[in-house]
């Protein structure tokens, strides 16, 4: 199922254009039209899914594989790629613009100025707070069915 209003969507359909890099029955892949770096590509699932609680585990699976596929292209490619990042936005408060969930596949050089910031410094937690959030953590994978075995625990 698509949505008729979501981009990714109308790109999966070949309504909209996109400079596709791949497809198969489960996902398409594309260049993004607002790079971080030439190369950089998208891999939407042909499904929509606006998030990761929408998403079909196996739909992830086959989404994270085509993406290391892509991230040895891009190596590959004589394009400028000293190394990939895999990077997924889930929700607004995370970046997420498109609300149909999907992989980006950065290539990355040095001093290409892209990265992850904090406006902050790094929280220093003691080991009894990690230990109280992991545990909490591990509850609520639990409680959705989740295997929350952790061995030597």
């Amino acid at each position: 199922m698509t949505d008729p209003d979501c981009i990714f969507c109308r790109i999966v359909r070949h309504e909209a254009e996109a400079s596709l890099v791949h497809e198969d029955t489960v996902v398409a892949a594309f260049l993004d039209i607002r790079p971080v770096n030439n190369g950089h590509v998208l891999v939407v699932p042909k499904v929509h899914a606006a998030d990761l609680a929408g998403l079909d585990p196996a739909v992830g699976g086959h989404m994270f594989a085509v993406g290391q596929r892509l991230a040895a292209a891009l190596r590959r490619s004589g394009l400028r790629c000293e190394g990939v990042n895999l990077y997924l936005a889930d929700g607004r408060a995370a970046g997420q613009e498109v609300l149909h969930i999907h992989l980006h596949i950065v290539p990355r050089f040095a001093g290409d100025g892209f990265g992850l910031r904090r406006g902050f410094r790094f929280e220093n937690p003691s080991r009894g707070d990690l230990d109280g959030t992991a545990a909490r953590i591990r509850d609520a994978l639990q409680a959705a069915g989740g295997d929350a075995d952790v061995p030597g625990r």
